[in-house]
């Protein structure tokens, strides 16, 4: 038996089974206090991380409609539309944090991973389930694209772990080919969504590979460099 306390301060118990929102109220209170709490541009960026798996079921079942040789068109639809969402959102929640002054240290934790938790679910996706009908080719990623762009982002967050715990900070300085990446991956994402056959999806695929590689590598002298200026990759 459950129960809240009262205005006064006594605890009141649910006696009867029309009582039971005082139960839901209870146990549901801290959430949706938090979630009240929680500023717009954080909230834009909460329904953008619940979006990726939305987008991942529905990438998925088509894939799998394509292979039962009945295609469902409107789930592709339904996925492109969500993941042209959650992607517009980015900015929003940006623009919104900007605008009315509501930077915060979740927003710094909760924007890179609705960031990267797009991207690698799109990548990843579309590396296991094929999209096209047509041509295979144009259908998914290859299997070195995914293992790639995961193994950076590993070694960048292993790296930066290593050098907040040798160093106790760390310099953070984006680099103009990471972004061209982090472009680059995206339209080879809406390239097989789309199905576009202007260039080779291959070629597309091979641009963002190779400036995720050029990245990773420039982030990870960048991390040395650090360390050796703290005097941690020196001989001893």
């Amino acid at each position: 038996m459950g129960g809240v306390r009262s205005r006064d301060g006594r605890h009141r118990s649910c006696l009867y089974a029309s009582e039971w929102p005082c139960n839901s109220a209870a146990s549901l209170s801290p959430f949706v206090v938090t979630l009240a709490l929680m500023t717009t541009a954080n909230k834009i960026t909460l329904v953008r991380i619940l979006m990726i798996p939305a987008f991942v079921t529905m990438a998925i079942y088509y894939g799998q409609s394509i292979e039962r040789g009945a295609p469902l068109e409107w789930q592709r639809f339904t996925a492109i539309l969500i993941f042209l969402v959650a992607s517009i959102s980015d900015g929003l929640d940006g623009y919104v944090a900007r605008r009315y002054n509501q930077r915060s240290s979740l927003g710094v934790i909760l924007d890179p991973i609705a960031d990267k938790g797009l991207l690698l679910s799109g990548i990843i996706t579309l590396s296991i389930s094929n999209w096209s009908k047509v041509d295979p080719e144009y259908g998914r990623f290859p299997v070195w694209f995914p293992v790639l762009v995961i193994s950076r982002d590993a070694v960048i967050l292993v790296g930066t772990a290593v050098l907040y715990f040798l160093v106790g900070h760390v310099k953070v300085k984006p680099n103009w080919t990471g972004k061209v990446a982090t472009v680059l991956q995206m339209i080879a994402i809406a390239w097989v969504m789309l199905q576009l056959q202007w260039v080779p999806l291959i070629w597309v695929v091979a641009a963002a590979g190779l400036f995720t590689l050029i990245s990773g590598i420039i982030y990870v002298l960048e991390g040395v460099r650090q360390l050796q200026a703290e005097g941690h990759a020196n001989a001893r």
